[in-house]
């Protein structure tokens, strides 16, 4: 009886992980079948280095380096501003924090990650927007304070609930006797959390990274309430500018596009390139960290 329902259950656990891996194996198909014919119509180069996103012109162009930079600079700038924070408050969470404030701090963090991304984006228009064009739009003559750096200072905002609970998680599970014994041999307590504890928890730490960056570069209704959404070529030295994201290019033009049309087939390639791009990152992180623990 017990092995017939150890059997029930192990049919179940398959199951729900072929569904699972179903689940991605489908939305890939989806993605290089419509995304992938459009996009050799247009020409690859031209889509993935075409400085002009004009789909409704009379000689329409279908270029999305625009929105490429425009992901690469908002989720580099939630990266620096928010990844260290979040590694910085999981460790004084994990090894500093007096149990009255983490008894605080703890459901705070957890209820930030519940927050739904529209009410970010509120806040951003209605805090950070205002607040960067007030302090900086005479000095760089900006028209309003929808801009890339308003993007990254919410995304930032946004990605550490998950930078915070998977790196915490990952320190506490580091074996005590590693920091015991740095102490014993004259360690201070702040040296071995720096240089022991954290170093062993390597792995989870790059993790909550890599999943933070996932959290920026995907988010979409925040980062087009904020960020300008303008369909032009950016350089770095423009954060007081607006641009617009690949997620942004989709959701802004998904809904009057007609389906079956080249502009339809742009937005899915739009969309396959995303997912490589992500794909990237996450294979980007193994390799270093595969690298990082054969030294």
């Amino acid at each position: 009886m017990i092995k017939a329902k150890e059997k029930i259950m192990r049919g179940v656990f398959f199951i729900a992980a072929l569904a699972s891996i179903l689940s991605v194996a489908l939305i890939c198909v989806f993605l290089f079948v419509q995304g992938f014919p459009p996009m050799l119509r247009i020409g690859v180069l031209d889509f993935l280095t075409g400085d002009k996103w004009r789909p409704t012109a009379a000689e329409p162009s279908y270029g999305i380096l625009p929105m490429i930079l425009g992901s690469v600079y908002i989720t580099g700038g939630a990266v620096i501003l928010g990844v260290p924070i979040g590694i910085l408050t999981a460790i004084f969470m994990a090894k500093m924090c007096p149990k009255p404030i983490y008894r605080f701090l703890k459901p705070a963090i957890n209820l930030m990650a519940g927050v739904p991304s529209v009410i970010y984006g509120f806040f951003g228009m209605m805090v950070l927007v205002p607040a960067i064009f007030e302090m900086f739009g005479a000095r760089f003559d900006m028209m309003s304070g929808n801009t890339m750096l308003a993007a990254s200072m919410l995304l930032a905002i946004m990605i550490l609930p998950t930078v915070i609970s998977i790196a915490e998680t990952n320190i506490r599970a580091v074996p005590q006797e590693l920091y015991e014994g740095a102490v014993a041999l004259g360690a201070s307590h702040e040296r071995a959390v720096f240089k022991v504890m954290v170093p062993a928890a390597r792995s989870g730490v790059l993790a909550a990274v890599v999943l933070g960056i996932g959290r920026a570069i995907g988010e979409t209704m925040a980062v087009r309430m904020v960020a300008g959404n303008q369909p032009v070529l950016r350089m770095p030295y423009e954060f007081f500018s607006g641009a617009r994201t690949l997620t942004s290019n989709i959701i802004i033009e998904m809904g009057y596009v007609e389906r079956g049309s080249i502009h339809f087939g742009a937005l899915v390639a739009t969309g396959v390139v995303l997912f490589v791009f992500i794909l990237g990152i996450n294979l980007l992180f193994s390799v270093l960290n595969k690298n990082k623990e054969k030294k």
